[in-house]
């Protein structure tokens, strides 16, 4: 990986330039195993007889099955040796040959490149980064089709690959990461090193919880949401021990007796201990049995959820040992208060009926019963917070419309050769409203300049805009809205020249008058045509970066294209289909929604919403469930005193309220704790994001009103209950 300067900050990839990967070879080659030149992961065509599939592949060094250690179905480590050959996932190989030997089979890649295989390897797990790759093509091939490789101008300016290494053994993976951190640097030219490269080594360990940087800094990653989700576990499983403690320490007086007449006929009080021990193991046994089921049922809802493929690992000794464990651990957690303190009453007293728990028995009830609404306030609030959040970011403006719009990505030169052509029949067809090639999607940003000079720039400022070479009529298809000057005209042949920029690119380079200001792209001039409003090209939590839009000279890459709105969708893509089929058989017709690929950038968020609401309404329910036996508990201990007080007159109302207020008084005090220890996390949380919105106080108020309510609904059933009771019944013995 690489951190490089850019617009004032610090910006950390995981692109190379191509010849680092040889610099690396052969300057530090002591300290390297294996060295792997990469494309990025992306899909192609491939064709064997009449079966075209598209697939995820890419091109690297022969090295790879080796360094990534891949379990080879058919073939060797070394199938990737000669550059027209291609190895293929079980999944794939079976997908073309069904059960029939694939060895020496000839692959058609993109309609164009005869391939050999020589291997097949066993599908990737889905807990890999390169789960995604179905097939390796040899890195020598691509060199092969992109002669233009070696005879770049200036090969050190683009990152455009990916390198993994592998060290030696006796290599220290920091000492070599501080050895190579210049080495781009010093093969760079001048105007260059403004942005201060500084190459460094990503273990694989921390490939997916620990690639989060911010400015040059490390700083975390997924494994905030394991840490999150194993803390509100653990919360979870904390309310469910408190329960247990709660409902058993309630029942205490109950008790009493049993433990006074064991004592008397000569049990001792660790033998009373191991038997309130004994009772929650029990207790644990059973609920861990119910669990293992629990989660055969759910666990495929949760996998959808979650976006995982996990497993039960009923063959795993290490799986059977940490849920023992666990389960030991929370039998102790949840035993231990009830065991010391009813293994702790005096028989003496117990017998004679002189025993009563004192005014403060009731207190650690209290606390308890006040720490389990906290921690349910917490998730509430929580949850609401991450809503809101999406919600904030779904609102703002996008820049462009989305409706009816569609994205094709290009694998063969056909459909751009026969653009016009194509363009011209879909619209005649009454099937499009307008079409465009570019060379990244509306919803990503795939490609960046560092060449352009305005008057006035600071010459000691890296820059780097990102930039979108387009057709003719990509304004008109996205939906582009000017705040200044014009779109790419075919009426002006000097628009080859010309730039639309965003706000951000005119705010940026600090331009009162924009349009019709004249810069430099490397050494090319170019003059800005138009300015449209920003926009959401990247994250929509991010502020939008300086964007440029320039006349593309070769194949886009990506089509779009805008349905006609007055035709449905289904019929649009009917006729879609069957032009590029006509002009491109050998590809599968395959497409996406625009509005489809900017939901997309809202899958983790969302996805750790659905999670913490599910954690939140489990929390709330847990508690509810304590709340309603410690309810009942006191109702049923209160059934003397409540058949007085209706003798003398009061009303099923005044009884509601007698009971219900002691634990109104409860969820308030668990509110004003949870409430700023909410706050002060998710505002932390929330400063992850640039473009983020407030806490406010309504989520607040919601929260408490909502935990009220379900408090009084839990409480009002006991408490209706024992005042609607005929007073006659609880005094007759009186």
């Amino acid at each position: 990986m690489q951190h490089q300067t850019r617009n004032g900050d610090i910006d950390t990839q995981n692109s190379n330039p191509y010849p680092l990967g040889e610099e690396l070879r052969r300057s530090y080659g002591s300290d390297f195993k294996h060295v792997l030149m990469s494309t990025w992961i992306s899909p192609h065509i491939l064709t064997y007889g009449e079966t075209r599939i598209s697939k995820t592949g890419h091109y690297i060094d022969e090295s790879a099955p080796e360094v990534f250690s891949l379990e080879m179905m058919r073939g060797t480590w070394k199938a990737l040796k000669e550059p027209y050959s291609i190895i293929l996932s079980e999944s794939v190989a079976k997908a073309f040959f069904g059960d029939a030997d694939p060895m020496d089979k000839v692959i058609k890649l993109d309609n164009s490149t005869n391939l050999k295989v020589t291997g097949v390897f066993k599908d990737l797990p889905h807990n890999t980064s390169l789960h995604q790759v179905q097939f390796m093509m040899p890195w020598s091939l691509y060199e092969i089709a992109n002669a233009s490789l070696q005879t770049m101008e200036d090969p050190w300016r683009p990152n455009n690959f990916q390198i993994y290494v592998q060290l030696t053994e006796q290599a220290d993976i920091e000492t070599v990461s501080t050895r190579i951190r210049d080495v781009k640097k010093k093969h760079i030219r001048p105007e260059q090193l403004t942005f201060k490269p500084a190459v460094f080594l990503h273990p694989m360990e921390k490939w997916h919880l620990y690639s989060t940087f911010k400015n040059g800094k490390q700083v975390s990653g997924k494994i905030e949401n394991v840490w999150l989700f194993g803390l509100i576990g653990t919360f979870v499983l904390l309310l469910a021990c408190i329960n247990f403690m709660n409902l058993s320490t309630a029942r205490s007086e109950k008790r009493a007796k049993e433990v006074g007449i064991r004592k008397a006929i000569g049990s001792v009080r660790n033998q009373l201990i191991v038997q309130f021990f004994s009772e929650s193991f029990l207790v644990v046994a059973f609920a861990f049995t119910f669990a293992c089921l629990l989660v055969l049922l759910i666990l495929h809802f949760f996998n959808e959820v979650a976006d995982k493929k996990l497993d039960m690992l009923w063959t795993n000794p290490v799986f059977w040992l940490i849920g023992l464990a666990f389960s030991l651990f929370t039998a102790i957690v949840a035993g231990s208060y009830p065991a010391l303190y009813l293994s702790s009453f005096q028989p003496i007293k117990v017998l004679k009926g002189t025993f009563r728990v004192g005014r403060f028995a009731a207190v650690p009830r209290k606390v308890l019963v006040v720490v389990q609404f906290s921690v349910s306030i917490v998730l509430i609030v929580g949850a609401l917070v991450v809503y809101r959040q999406i919600q904030f970011a779904k609102d703002r403006p996008v820049g462009y419309d989305r409706s009816g719009l569609i994205t094709i990505f290009l694998s063969t030169p056909d459909i751009h050769t026969h653009f016009d052509v194509v363009r011209n029949e879909l619209k005649g067809a009454g099937a499009i409203a307008e079409m465009a090639e570019s060379s990244s999607p509306a919803t990503n940003s795939w490609s960046s300049t560092s060449g352009l000079r305005w008057k006035g720039k600071d010459p000691a400022l890296s820059v780097d805009f990102s930039y979108n070479e387009v057709s003719h009529d990509y304004g008109k298809t996205v939906g582009w809205k000017f705040i200044g000057g014009r779109d790419f005209s075919r009426s002006f042949a000097s628009d080859s020249s010309g730039l639309v920029i965003n706000e951000a690119a005119a705010k940026f380079m600090g331009l009162e008058n924009p349009v019709g200001e004249d810069l430099m792209w490397f050494d090319e001039p170019v003059r800005i045509i138009g300015v449209i409003k920003d926009m959401i090209v990247d994250s929509p939590y991010e502020p939008t970066k300086p964007l440029i839009y320039n006349l593309g000279r070769e194949q886009g890459g990506v089509i779009n294209i805008r349905l006609a709105p007055g035709l449905s969708a289904s019929a649009a893509l009917a006729q879609v289909e069957h032009v590029f089929k006509k002009y491109d058989p050998g590809v599968p017709f395959q497409f996406s929604f625009v509005d489809q690929d900017y939901a997309s950038k809202f899958y983790d968020e969302v996805r750790i919403a659905k999670l913490t609401t599910f954690f939140a309404v489990l929390a709330i329910l847990i508690s509810c469930l304590g709340l309603f036996g410690v309810a009942s508990f006191i109702a049923e201990q209160r059934t003397k005193e409540i058949g007085v007080r209706k003798v003398l007159g009061a009303t099923v109302l005044n009884v509601w309220g007698m009971l219900s207020w002691d634990f109104v008084v409860l969820v308030i005090v668990a509110f004003v704790i949870a409430a700023p220890v909410a706050y002060y996390f998710l505002n932390i949380w929330l400063l992850k994001y640039k473009y983020h919105t407030n806490i406010s106080w309504w989520v607040f108020a919601v929260t408490g009103s909502g935990t009220l309510l379900v408090t009084l609904a839990t409480v009002s059933f006991q408490a209706i209950k024992v005042a609607m009771k005929n007073p006659v019944r609880s005094l007759k013995s009186e």
